[in-house]
């Protein structure tokens, strides 16, 4: 499948299949987009709601479903190193960016230049196996099929980062959401970008409180989802 490296509304890069005409961020704005859903409403919030903003010691333990062009989990990590949180990344991916690919995203450079080399690090370090990126930040980055998630009562946030309902509906399935349901601790999160009828009541079916936010810049809303206890 063809693949571009195109420029978003807020000067950040991404990857645009033309064949689905889908791209791996948002047109409006991929690191803007990054930071709404994922960092503002999911990190911050779990930090805040989960383990308390007197606990950073504790670490959190976030699975993204769409690890990609390793934009969110970098992020990530330059807010570890501000909070002084300890995080334990898990990224699934199942066709893997290529590493020339992941070099031509301009995000070290927009977000945190003196972390180019770690921006590298993240795509260049192995597969399966627990990297220590840095003191607070670990990377496990798993090669499979979203459908294959088993884990039970392992993470805190799961961040939700698939292509979008109108290319790959699957993804957005009751099973899936119950997969990831099951994936997340007591009073665990998931955040997505998405906000469709069909993906909230699939969430619902699954045992998650749903709730509606404003959306990234461009899109009007999102979901977060809460398991219970």
């Amino acid at each position: 499948m063809k693949r571009e490296i195109v420029q978003t509304s807020d000067g950040s890069t991404t990857i645009y299949l033309p064949d689905w005409n889908e791209s791996y961020h948002s047109k409006h704005g991929a690191i803007q987009e990054a930071y709404h859903v994922f960092i503002k409403n999911g990190l911050y919030f779990a930090q805040s709601e989960i383990i308390g903003l007197s606990a950073k010691t504790e670490s959190i333990s976030i699975l993204e479903i769409g690890f990609g062009t390793g934009l969110n989990g970098f992020i990530t990590l330059t807010e570890s190193q501000k909070l002084g949180q300890k995080i334990d990344y898990v990224g699934i991916e199942a066709y893997p960016v290529l590493l020339d690919e992941a070099m031509q995203m301009n995000y070290a450079a927009e977000i945190s230049p003196d972390n180019s080399l770690i921006f590298r690090q993240l795509h260049e370090c192995s597969w399966e196996h627990k990297n220590a990126i840095t003191v607070d930040f670990s990377l496990t980055k798993q090669k499979k099929m979203f459908q294959d998630l088993a884990e039970d009562r392992v993470y805190d946030l799961i961040y939700f980062d698939a292509f979008g309902f109108r290319v790959q509906p699957e993804l957005w399935s009751e099973a899936l959401f119950q997969s990831m349901y099951r994936a997340l601790k007591s009073k665990g999160v998931l955040v997505t970008y998405a906000c469709r009828t069909s993906i909230k009541n699939a969430m619902l079916t699954a045992g998650f409180s749903v709730e509606k936010l404003p959306g990234a810049p461009g899109k009007r809303e999102m979901l977060r989802a809460r398991k219970g206890f």
